[in-house]
């Protein structure tokens, strides 16, 4: 373990419900990051998405994507302090190329490999995956910038 939930926080803004990464496992600056997210029937979003079929939602998936790779991205700018952490935030730019191969239900564990694919300046762009027991579920192209609040 690298980062658990609580040290995630101090990295990224996002809180409850919407937190989507509970720990990151490896990380390597300026070239990839691996974390997971243990997706449970008591989250919120299956009241929803469906009552009778739970399903995690697509854009879920993506946005836990976006997150730990938000996380990639801060780490690779070099030490921070706490100050300078609380100080920035992480803006989704786009998404290209997304599909999803595969349902993601309640009790499966999530695992995002996120590699950068480039850096310039305060923009990201990364390379995209999620996985369910060592299958590809979800896949995307990602963009982000890191800007001041």
């Amino acid at each position: 373990m690298i980062y658990n939930v609580v040290e995630i926080q101090k990295i990224l803004p996002h809180r409850f419900p919407f937190l989507l990464v509970d720990r990151i496992t490896e990380l390597e600056t300026g070239k990839f990051i691996k974390g997971y997210k243990n997706v449970s029937i008591s989250e919120p979003i299956f009241q929803g998405h469906f009552p009778d079929h739970p399903i995690y939602p697509g854009v879920m998936i993506l946005e836990g994507m976006a997150q730990t790779g938000g996380v990639l991205a801060f780490k690779s700018m070099g030490e921070m302090t706490a100050e300078e952490l609380e100080s920035k935030v992480v803006y989704f730019m786009s998404i290209d190329k997304a599909k999803f191969r595969a349902p993601v239900t309640p009790g499966d564990k999530l695992e995002y490999l996120i590699t950068i694919m480039k850096n310039k300046g305060a923009v990201w762009q990364f390379e995209a995956k999620a996985y369910v027991d060592g299958k590809v579920v979800a896949q995307a192209e990602l963009k982000a910038m890191i800007v001041d609040k």
